[in-house]
């Protein structure tokens, strides 16, 4: 029995989740990433993460190829920069809030929370791949932040 793509895609609106943006870099050195709000813990032993990415992405061959990725979990003020995210453009680092982190990946000035990762595997997942994580390090903002939500197709103010 086939489902109704429509009425699945607007049923998975109604599930509220987080927003983050993973980063890596490619072979060539260049900074890549993405918006994503299929992220969440796996395990605590060893501590995994998962966070899924189309195929058809234009960063998806270096997340496939990468060894090392981080996860930035965005906070109520950075909608923009998850917008900028979502698009395909190539300017998407090139601002202020980008500094380069000690694990020489990409870092988010004001994300609630990264984590850095070591790649543990890559599933298939229909028309995304899974990335599963090893975390190695995880940083946590203690200015007390409010979370960047999602849900139906927008995003909330969590504090509101």
């Amino acid at each position: 029995m086939a489902i109704d793509q429509i009425a699945f895609r607007h049923a998975m609106t109604q599930f509220g989740s987080g927003v983050t943006i993973p980063v890596t870099v490619d072979g060539a050195g260049q900074p890549r990433g993405f918006t994503a709000n299929s992220f969440c813990s796996v395990a605590m032993d060893p501590p995994l993460v998962l966070v899924c990415l189309a195929h058809g992405a234009e960063s998806y061959p270096a997340f496939r190829d990468a060894q090392r990725y981080a996860i930035h979990v965005l906070s109520a003020d950075q909608g923009p920069v998850a917008l900028r995210f979502a698009e395909k453009r190539a300017d998407k680092f090139e601002d202020e809030q980008w500094s380069t982190g000690e694990d020489g990946l990409p870092e988010l000035r004001g994300a609630l929370a990264r984590v850095s990762c070591e790649a543990h595997a890559v599933y298939d997942g229909g028309d995304h791949a899974i990335l599963v994580g090893r975390v190695v390090e995880a940083k946590v903002d203690e200015t007390d932040g409010q979370p960047l939500l999602y849900f139906r197709r927008k995003f909330l103010d969590a504090a509101a």
